[in-house]
């Protein structure tokens, strides 16, 4: 931006500049701020009684997204000269920055210096409790809008209905929607995307068919909630509705919501149907987010070929694109591709933190240990980056899968930051495969104090003594969960047939076709024992050792959600075509060994998406190389 309007002014006071500096943070013109600031500080105008000009500069450093420079203002600002914009102003910069803890603080700080607390500086309040699921400190503050009278202000009501839905609190949430005086579209939005969350479609569907005016956010969280939950042939319904008969056109971010519920479902047709759209509508030069939100989701439902193959033909990238990709690959086991592929990035954009958990992540998914420990020991000394709590995470696996468990845990001991639930977690789950008990008894006690509820590391320390032939001890844990109410989460599969999700727990039978899936299993189980498949009964836990027990966890295995939807899998799709599934946790030891099995009996590519990683089945073998 050029200003020869300055140029007129032979001597400047702070009335002229102060709406020149107003524009450079409507226009986000930070460059052109920095040389008014300059103006500001050589002339001795900042010093200027009542000239409020250091306000104004602070203002749009906290629009433009510089913090530091915001807040260096903001604490040479004298405090009788500071207003409720400054303070809300700041606060509202720490939000965007995904900073609620120093909105928080921020905050206490208002409180303790008697500032003025106006509806900005609530909402501000109530985004970061909503930002930390902080439900203690968000109904402090809604006490404090009750006591204050903000309970007219629409938009304070809705940023304290989105604190309580974004926490789960749904009751809370429709009460203060409820004594709302006056509500907008933005209101009945909150309301939607809480009930969606935390209650289902079926609620969420009757929020939305009650709204009396929709805008597009509105019709797209409606369409991704359908998405996200497997219901597809809903999702498509409304999508016809926005599109074709009300004529919206759906923008980027809504084209990025929907990419991203497909991925979250694994649902790839309606992400092509996306993904078409959005060439129709934007033609080759698709919005980089979009395209980004594309390679993605093709990664995430099991088509990582196709991914590549988006992210080739995009005609400019940033670290976004190149994370996107490389966590994808690292996800299905190519390891050396994400090696090779590095080089190429650091030419085209500067890599960061998120980068080198993919490369690390893709190091351990493939048993790269050199190459893993070469990019963590240069994280600091090559690329300045400082090694946080997820790449520790990342080397503790790496190592942990190879077995060397001692370094791994040497790595934690020496951590600058205290380990969190997930590298001790990781660190469990490598001595469950490789038998390491005594020091997984420590672990539990650790993880025991950080998260008493999470029942896998009872599950895994409970298998490895069933491995170890101590069933007593195993069942004891077991009945630990069960005295404490706490249940263990149920292993679910999915997969798409013909735009349809269908869902299977251990021992399902209430699928529309149970009767077919079970014949189906007990001719699959037939063949695979045929070709040597055993039952691997070692973790299987149950009271007593008799023959009647030894049926029953065969019966058990024979029945995971893995296989009952191979089954439906193979009854519904024509010979030869691959079969995708969904799994929310990790996938048994049991049922790897068969899909491996079935995968070349059946002549089917069998692709498996578990919490942690895809494993791709082929002719009797599985890109993991058993290494998970």
């Amino acid at each position: 931006m050029k200003w020869p309007i300055l140029r007129a002014f032979p001597s400047f006071s702070p009335r002229y500049l102060r709406p020149f500096i107003r524009i450079c943070a409507q226009r986000s013109a930070l460059a052109t701020g920095k040389k008014l600031h300059a103006m500001v500080l050589a002339t001795g105008l900042s010093t200027t009684e009542n000239s409020f000009l250091l306000n104004t500069l602070l203002h749009l450093y906290a629009s433009c997204g510089d913090i530091s420079s915001a807040q260096k203002l903001f604490d040479e600002i004298p405090h009788s000269s500071k207003d409720a914009a400054d303070w809300t102003s700041l606060m509202s910069s720490f939000s965007r920055q995904n900073r609620p803890h120093d909105s928080l603080l921020l905050f206490a700080q208002m409180l303790e210096k008697g500032a003025e607390i106006d509806d900005v500086a609530m909402v501000c309040l109530f985004s970061a409790c909503a930002w930390l699921r902080d439900v203690g400190m968000g109904s402090q503050g809604h006490g404090r809008v009750v006591k204050m009278g903000f309970e007219r202000r629409v938009k304070v009501c809705n940023a304290l209905m989105d604190m309580y839905g974004k926490s789960g609190m749904v009751e809370e949430m429709r009460r203060v929607f409820s004594e709302m005086k006056e509500k907008n579209v933005e209101s009945w939005t909150v309301v939607l995307d809480g009930v969606l969350k935390w209650e289902g479609v079926s609620n969420g569907r009757e929020v939305f068919d009650d709204m009396p005016h929709c805008n597009e956010v509105a019709w797209t969280i409606m369409i991704v909630g359908y998405v996200g939950n497997g219901f597809s042939k809903e999702g498509f319904l409304l999508l016809s509705q926005i599109v074709f008969h009300l004529g919206i056109k759906l923008n980027y971010i809504t084209l990025c919501s929907l990419l991203s519920a497909c991925a979250q479902s694994g649902d790839v047709a309606m992400g092509r149907w996306v993904h078409v759209y959005g060439l129709k509508m934007m033609g080759m030069e698709m919005d980089i987010m979009v395209e980004t939100a594309l390679l993605d989701m093709y990664a995430k439902c099991g088509r990582i070929d196709t991914a590549i193959k988006v992210f080739e033909c995009m005609p400019r990238r940033n670290v976004v694109s190149w994370n996107a990709l490389l966590s994808g690959l690292a996800m299905h086991g190519r390891g050396q591709l994400v090696i090779n592929m590095f080089p190429r990035m650091i030419k085209e954009v500067m890599p960061d933190d998120l980068t080198f958990i993919a490369v690390l992540s893709a190091c351990s998914h493939s048993g790269m240990i050199d190459q893993g420990s070469y990019y963590f020991d240069s994280l600091q000394s090559v690329y300045g980056i400082t090694p946080k709590i997820d790449h520790y995470v990342c080397m503790v696996d790496l190592l942990g899968r190879a077995g060397r468990l001692e370094e791994a845990e040497t790595l934690i001991n020496k951590m600058p930051i205290p380990p969190n639930e997930v590298v001790l977690g990781s660190l469990l789950g490598s001595c469950n495969s490789h038998g390491k008990l005594q020091l997984a008894e420590r672990l539990l006690q650790k993880l025991i104090l950080m998260n008493p509820r999470n029942t896998e590391y009872h599950i895994l320390l409970s298998n490895m003594y069933a491995l170890a032939g101590k069933p007593d001890k195993a069942n004891a844990l077991r009945k630990v969960l069960k005295t404490k109410g706490i249940s263990k989460v149920p292993g679910m599969s999915s997969i798409h047939v013909d735009g349809q999700l269908h869902q299977f727990s251990a021992g399902d039978k209430s699928h529309p076709k149970t009767r077919e899936i079970y014949i189906m299993l007990e001719d699959m189980i037939l063949r695979l024992q045929s070709a040597g498949y055993v039952p691997n009964l070692s973790a299987q836990v149950f009271p007593g050792d008799d023959a009647g027990v030894e049926l029953e966890k065969e019966q058990a295995l024979f029945s995971h959600s893995e296989k009952l939807a191979v089954c439906f899998g193979l009854l519904s799709t024509e010979p030869g075509k691959p079969l995708y599934i969904f799994k929310n946790i990790r996938i048994c030891r049991d049922c790897h060994a068969a899909i491996k099995i079935v995968s070349k009996i059946y002549d089917r590519e069998i692709i498996v998406r578990d919490r942690n990683r895809f494993h791709r089945f082929k002719q009797g073998s599985c890109s993991c190389s058993d290494f998970w």
